[in-house]
């Protein structure tokens, strides 16, 4: 969501405990946040109250926030550790045990349950694991020293705005690194622009309560542009020959034009939605598997801004329904690029008007799109791949 910070995939990341020692300027800076505090209505006891005991940045928020999974691994070994055999099955035994609490919310919203199970599994662990990190902590540590400034700001106010109507207390007021919340992570902000109160009883209790959790989720997707007549997208065959210049989200075509261009679903099943719109992805490279994704791929990633956590959810969601596992096999990525050069080459290609994403040195679906765009530009071979000699060429003004 960036929109929304991907919340830490792993909340049961063994960390070690860090004694908690005071630290002057933090203390001084945690002062400086009262005026925030004051304009959305907070009280100044309520506002000492949700920082007492809070003397020094948390380093566990920090070192999570450098190295969120979706966002510095590939997309291969992401899934690796996100689709695991004991989600699934648990997946699985959410759907049997939940069946008509999620039947009676995909009827409302139009949301595929499998698709909340997915989001639940990928979140929480099916909520086992709500996340028991200091908010306030979390985002003063965020404000104070992390990168992520404009986003912990907008959620501190949001936070703020939390513990003024009451909807938790400095007790209890615990989430993730980054803040997220719930059953299904929610961030302040997020919490209080789609949270229902699905069991009726005057609360929108995503901690205690797994019906509102899962019922704001489909909210959240359904406002995100969720349509109930397709899924997120299916795993594709690319033909020989096919145009790889029509690969990324530049390029969105009806399912049957792109059936008449040869592509055809992995699994040898049919598309379903013939008219629904969607785009070919590559999300490790021409030479892994492709993906033909739909608008309700774009409303997961509305929901976690990265093409790995989409993919996870909809791959756990597909292996919960009882699909099979990806077909075709990831490619090696030991590219002859340092990360330093990674990083360049991102950032050119950004400045020649193809967008990667970001220059994190990290090649995901962005990034391979971004180089086929500009080898198209540049009237080279379309091999999508990044590498020194590109690199290289790019330097020279080519």
């Amino acid at each position: 969501m960036i929109k929304r910070l991907a919340a830490a995939l792993f909340l049961t990341l063994p960390l070690m405990a860090v004694p908690v020692q005071a630290d002057a300027k933090f203390e001084a800076f945690i002062q400086t946040l009262w005026p925030q505090a004051q304009k959305a209505g907070l009280s100044r006891a309520l506002f000492d109250r949700a920082f007492a005991g809070i003397t020094e940045p948390d380093p566990v928020v920090l070192k999570l926030a450098a190295n969120q999974p979706e966002f510095t691994s590939t997309t291969s070994a992401y899934l690796e550790k996100a689709v695991t055999p004991a989600r699934i099955d648990s997946g699985r035994a959410k759907l049997a045990e939940e069946g008509k609490l999620l039947a009676a919310i995909e009827r409302k919203y139009g949301v595929d349950r499998h698709v909340l199970l997915g989001i639940w599994g990928m979140e929480s662990n099916f909520g086992k694991d709500l996340g028991s990190m200091s908010v306030m902590r979390s985002l003063a540590t965020l404000i104070y020293a992390g990168r992520k400034r404009d986003f912990a700001r907008e959620q501190l106010t949001a936070a703020f705005t939390m513990l003024k109507r009451g909807i938790r207390s400095p007790d209890n007021f615990t989430g993730s690194w980054a803040a997220a919340l719930g059953h299904t992570q929610f961030i302040p902000t997020s919490y209080l622009s789609y949270a229902v109160d699905w069991t009726g009883d005057g609360k929108r209790d995503i901690w205690g309560s797994r019906e509102d959790a899962l019922a704001s989720t489909a909210n959240y997707l359904a406002k995100a542009g969720w349509k109930a007549d397709r899924p997120w997208g299916w795993e594709i065959y690319l033909p020989k020959g096919f145009n790889r210049a029509l690969i990324g989200r530049g390029h969105w075509r009806p399912v049957s034009e792109w059936q008449k261009l040869g592509i055809v679903r992995a699994d040898g099943k049919g598309f379903g939605n013939d008219q629904a719109k969607a785009f070919v992805m590559i999300p490790q490279g021409i030479d892994g598997p492709a993906f033909l994704v739909t608008q309700n791929f774009m409303a997961i990633m509305d929901y976690n801004l990265s093409h790995s956590y989409a993919l996870g959810v909809g791959h756990l969601a597909d292996r919960i329904r009882g699909m099979g596992p990806i077909q075709h096999g990831w490619p090696d990525t030991a590219f002859d690029l340092s990360h330093e050069q990674r990083m360049e080459l991102q950032r050119r290609l950004s400045r020649a008007g193809h967008e990667t994403g970001g220059a994190d040195g990290r090649f995901g679906a962005r990034t391979y799109e971004a180089v086929l765009a500009y080898q198209k530009k540049m009237g080279l071979p379309l091999d999508g791949k990044p590498s020194l000699k590109l690199l290289e060429m790019m330097r020279h003004g080519g």
